[in-house]
């Protein structure tokens, strides 16, 4: 039978470490512990929150009301090679980056641009998690989950998802429908690394030499760091929810509109082909360009030394004043530009 505890911090959990209470906790670690918990919830009519690895996201300060669930099923299987790729199917609570390390190290291309990024594999599909030229949805094969509409596990293909730029239908048509159960994700192996992006093209310039994916992975990690966005125990920066603003992506027109407020200032907007004739723009530029620099402090939460796009937990902040900061950052960015910032974390008990 599966233990429930009263009255658990939440703020622990979460790499932000802000937020009160959950009334109730439970922690499953097997697909029945899930049905188990759903099942008290419906019958105590409590609502029921799913935590993963509590990476992307705000709790309020007033807690959760009813049932939070932390997701530990562990375990990963490859199965299935296939003309040089193999199946890894993993646990929704499997740390995301052991998986990547162990998929790297064992020659599998697909995932090591997404080094380092905190959380848990269950969480990867919901936000369509992307970093550094590659994206989760390029090597999901299915999604394992539990269906809260009809208490039936199901198997969900790629197409199925809904993928889009950091958003599926987990985290929009679909939101509270499916507990996530596990992932199955298509590597290649013995695959060339992904060097598209810029940050990893300046990082290897002049090596003569292509990276191997341990390289790769190295970079990606290193890069990370110097940015604030690797966990890292001391650095006052790992206090967030990574990067707190999603790069907008913008029409024709919104472009247009935008590169000539830019102009006017003797700015050049920096960006690059996205989503058909759509142009993806750097939030943190605009953020930058709206007068937030980096370090930039109100009470107790600040933006990130090192990175525009991360809001830092000083130590003493609460839920409250990180949404306070967010929301002069997203007025400021409206005005200065007449572009409105969307927020990457979950908020939870708002």
């Amino acid at each position: 039978m599966i233990a429930i505890q009263e009255d658990v911090p939440l703020a622990p959990l979460t790499t932000l470490q802000v937020g009160g209470p959950s009334r109730f906790f439970a922690e499953a670690a097997s697909e029945e512990d899930v049905r188990e918990a759903v099942d008290l919830a419906t019958e105590k009519n409590l609502p029921l929150f799913v935590l993963g690895g509590g990476s992307n996201l705000v709790v309020s300060d007033r807690g959760w009301p009813g049932l939070v669930l932390k997701i530990a099923i562990a375990g990963v299987t490859r199965k299935n090679d296939d003309g040089g790729s193999s199946l890894f199917e993993a646990g929704a609570g499997v740390e995301w980056d052991h998986l990547v390390a162990d998929a790297v190290a064992s020659g599998y291309a697909g995932i090591e641009c997404l080094s380092g990024i905190p959380g848990s594999v269950g969480g990867t599909p919901v936000q369509n998690v992307g970093a550094y030229g590659q994206e989760v949805s390029d090597t999901v094969e299915s999604v394992r989950a539990l269906d809260l509409k009809n208490l039936r596990t199901v198997e969900l293909p790629r197409e199925a998802c809904g993928f889009r730029y950091r958003n599926s239908i987990f985290n929009t048509s679909e939101r509270g429908r499916y507990i996530i159960l596990a992932v199955t994700y298509r590597l290649i192996q013995d695959g060339a690394p992904n060097l598209k992006y810029g940050d990893l093209e300046k990082y290897f310039a002049g090596s003569g030499t292509t990276p191997s994916l341990t390289q790769t992975r190295s970079a990606v990690r290193e890069i990370r760091r110097s940015k604030g966005m690797l966990i890292v125990d001391g650095d006052p920066d790992c206090r967030s929810a990574g990067s707190f603003f999603k790069n907008p992506v913008l029409g024709e027109s919104q472009f247009i509109e935008l590169t000539r407020r830019a102009q006017k200032q003797g700015l050049t907007i920096p960006s690059y082909p996205a989503l058909d004739a759509q142009q993806k723009i750097s939030a943190a530029w605009l953020v930058e360009h709206s007068g937030f620099a980096k370090g930039y402090q109100l009470g107790n939460a600040t933006i990130s030394q090192k990175h525009a796009l991360a809001l830092i937990n000083s130590g003493r902040a609460t839920a409250k004043d990180i949404v306070t900061l967010k929301e002069e950052i997203q007025d400021a960015v409206q005005e200065a530009w007449g572009i409105p910032l969307e927020t990457e974390p979950v908020f939870v008990g708002f």
